[in-house]
C-alpha cells in the first residue's frame, strides 16, 4: 500500500503523542508513588469469624502491656504510645456496648495488642551480575581488552534483608472449650486486625487506626436489646 507524506507525517505525530502520552503517565506514577504520605500508606486489614454472633458477648478482657512479636521471642512492653493504643482500644469497645472487667475476673472475650517486629534474612543468587557489569561497562563495549567473564564469582551470592513491623488486635472467645493437641490448648480467634503502613509510632496515627478499624467492623457491637 502506497503512503504519502501526510499520511507518513500523521503516523509520525501519532506516535509522538502516544510516546509523551506515556512518558507523562509513567512520570506521574512514580511522583506519586515516591510522595505518598504515611496517611495514604496505611493498610487496614480486618478478618472475623463469620459463624461467630458479637452481639451476644457483653465483657472483655484487656491486659495494660502491649505484647512484642520479634521472630521467636515474645515479651511485653507500654510505652506512652502503646498505653494510649490499649487506652483508645478500651475506650472505642466501651463505645460499642461491652464492658472491660479487671484481669483474673470472668470474661466473655480476651482482648491483645500486638506490635510485630520481624527481621528475615536471606541470600538470594544473581550468576550474571559480576559478568553483565563488566561486559558492557568494563574495557568498552563488549569488554574489548578485558577478560569478560570476570568478575565472576565475587557478586555470585547477595544477601538481603527484610523487617516487618505492623499492629495487631486479637480477639479471642473466653466462652468456647480450648482446643489444641499435647497439652497446648488454644481459644478461638474471633477477630483479628492487622496495621500496616508508614509512621505508625505517634498517638495521631493510633488515634486514626483505631477508627478505621471500627468503622469497617460494624458487627463490633453489642446488642441493644
Amino acid at each position: 500500500m502506497k503512503t504519502n507524506a501526510s499520511t507518513r507525517l500523521g503516523v509520525g505525530l501519532a506516535l509522538t503523542l502516544l510516546a509523551a502520552v506515556s512518558t507523562s503517565l509513567v512520570s506521574c506514577r512514580d511522583q506519586a508513588l515516591r510522595d505518598l504520605s504515611s496517611e495514604d500508606s496505611r493498610v487496614y486489614i480486618t478478618n472475623y469469624d463469620r459463624s461467630v454472633n458479637f452481639s451476644q458477648f457483653r465483657t472483655f478482657s484487656l491486659p495494660d502491656s502491649v505484647v512484642i512479636e520479634s521472630n521467636d521471642r515474645v515479651q511485653t512492653s507500654l510505652s506512652s504510645v502503646e498505653n494510649h493504643f490499649v487506652d483508645q482500644l478500651a475506650s472505642t469497645l466501651a463505645g460499642r456496648g461491652y464492658q472491660r472487667v479487671s484481669i483474673g475476673q470472668p470474661a466473655d472475650l480476651g482482648v491483645a495488642v500486638i506490635r510485630v517486629n520481624n527481621r528475615y534474612t536471606g541470600v538470594t543468587t544473581n550468576p550474571y551480575a559480576g559478568y553483565y557489569t563488566n561486559y558492557w561497562y568494563g574495557g568498552g563495549f563488549g569488554g574489548i581488552g578485558y577478560d569478560p567473564y570476570f568478575p565472576y564469582y565475587p557478586s555470585y551470592y547477595q544477601f538481603y534483608t527484610v523487617q516487618d513491623q505492623f499492629w495487631q488486635v486479637q480477639i479471642v472467645n473466653l466462652r468456647a472449650q480450648p482446643t489444641g493437641n499435647n497439652g497446648q490448648n488454644r481459644l478461638p480467634v474471633i477477630f483479628q486486625a492487622d496495621i500496616r503502613g508508614d509512621n505508625l509510632t505517634s498517638t495521631q496515627a493510633v488515634d486514626s487506626a483505631i477508627q478505621a478499624v471500627f468503622a469497617q467492623s460494624t458487627y463490633l457491637q453489642v446488642s441493644q436489646q
